[in-house]
């Protein structure tokens, strides 16, 4: 097949990596990053722009279109694709929507009975504070909109959750926080599962754990991702299997009821509580870096999973997971996700044997690899066991060094 890739990270990267090794596919990416380049044609177009895309995949006829990122996906490129006749891995605009506003996800989850925490929408800093009073600790506030993984805030007391609100009604995060969503704090162990949709079938790939906090013990701001691992030692084997009956089955039957027809990717970020796995949020595309530690457990032709869903067409009941265990711990910017420099020269991406080196915030500058982002790279590795599945990773990163890197130490020990 004839595919194209949108977008630029980590992510990108490993749908990329997965296309190629599993199927005899000719692969472009727009605009991609060096990374990519070494498995596909890199295009200069802005994913955003679906007149563009369309016309870009027009010229290379691509028989399918894989979105990565979110903003892609809320800006209508599938729907311009489909209008054009082009099948496109990744939701309409409406079915966007369930990542685009967290408030809709709580409606759909609600109708659908799918258990997640209580919660409300402001639209005024005051209004939030009234509702949680003097116990803002034991509540979440979240931007309503794209937020770029960044939307999500732990308040330690009512001093901190004003500081919070005040920065998110005062424009921090742009539009994304004009409208919060404040949610009553769930307790237990996040973990994460990913299913590939076609209407109401869906397919589940192994469950994984993403480690969101900047800082080691899980402390810090939040940021888009400093490792993962797959599986999550606690689980059992089923539990995949009991997120698709429980929560995505029923979200993509009342998607079906209000007319949209969800081909893509629905990524349930969970609490797993003594109550079972309650939603935190859904994201309509691959998570970043979970990812980079699923695809490389997974063996099937990815490009034609893909396309059969971009399609709407039948999935098969479950995929072949490999039993080895993948760590994934990401290599930063010193800052990330504050401010940060960029253009520093990475060494040592050819030094890590069959470790995998996804790459995010990268550029070419005078033939070589330098930063370009706050996170810059995901090695991966893959293991008979969780212990040396991480041994292995953090060996290899401490064969890459590039000018202020920062990575957290405690990736899967936390």
């Amino acid at each position: 097949m004839r595919i194209l890739v949108l977008g630029s990270g980590g992510r990108e990267h490993a749908i990329t990596w997965g296309l190629d090794r599993s199927g005899d596919h000719l692969l472009w990416a727009a605009p991609g990053n060096p990374g990519i380049g070494g498995l596909a044609q890199l295009e200069e177009v802005v994913p955003t722009d679906p007149d563009t895309v369309v016309r870009l995949a027009d010229e290379i006829d691509a028989d399918l279109v894989v979105v990565g990122p979110e903003a892609p996906l809320v800006a209508g490129v599938s729907d311009s694709l489909r209008a054009a006749g082009i099948p496109c891995f990744g939701p309409g605009s409406d079915g966007a929507a369930l990542e685009g506003s967290k408030w809709f996800a709580k409606k759909v989850m609600s109708e659908a009975g799918v258990p997640c925490a209580e919660g409300r929408l402001f639209e005024s800093a005051g209004a939030a504070m009234a509702w949680m009073g003097d116990r803002a600790s034991e509540y979440v506030i979240k931007a309503d909109g794209l937020a770029a993984g960044k939307g999500v805030f732990l308040p330690d007391d009512a001093s901190d959750a004003g500081d919070t609100l005040r920065s998110l009604f005062g424009g921090e995060l742009g539009e994304a926080g004009n409208r919060v969503v404040v949610e009553r704090r769930l307790q237990g162990r996040e973990a994460s599962v990913l299913a590939v949709c076609s209407g109401t079938q869906a397919v589940v790939f192994p469950p994984s754990r993403d480690h969101k906090r900047a800082g080691e013990g899980d402390t810090g701001p939040n940021t888009g991702g400093m490792g993962a691992v797959s599986p999550p030692p606690e689980l059992d084997d089923g539990f995949a299997e009991e997120v698709r009956q429980r929560i995505m089955l029923p979200v993509l039957d009342v998607l079906a009821s209000r007319g949209i027809d969800f081909r893509g990717v629905l990524y349930a970020g969970l609490m797993v509580t003594d109550q079972g796995p309650f939603v935190l949020e859904f994201n309509v595309r691959f998570g970043d870096p979970e990812t980079q530690v699923v695809l490389p457990r997974v063996d099937c032709d990815l490009g034609q999973l893909l396309l059969a869903a971009a399609r709407g067409g039948s999935l098969p009941e479950r995929l072949e997971v490999r039993p080895e265990t993948a760590a994934c711990v990401v290599m930063a910017s010193g800052g990330y996700p504050g401010s940060y420099s960029k253009g520093y020269e990475i060494h040592g991406l050819d030094d890590t044997g069959d470790v995998m080196v996804f790459q995010a915030g990268t550029a070419r500058r005078n033939g070589a690899v330098v930063t370009a982002g706050g996170r810059v790279l995901g090695v991966t590795a893959l293991a008979p066991d969780y212990g040396e599945a991480l041994n292995r990773a953090y060996r290899a990163v401490g064969r890459i060094s590039f000018q202020n890197a920062y990575f957290r130490r405690d990736i899967g020990r936390s």
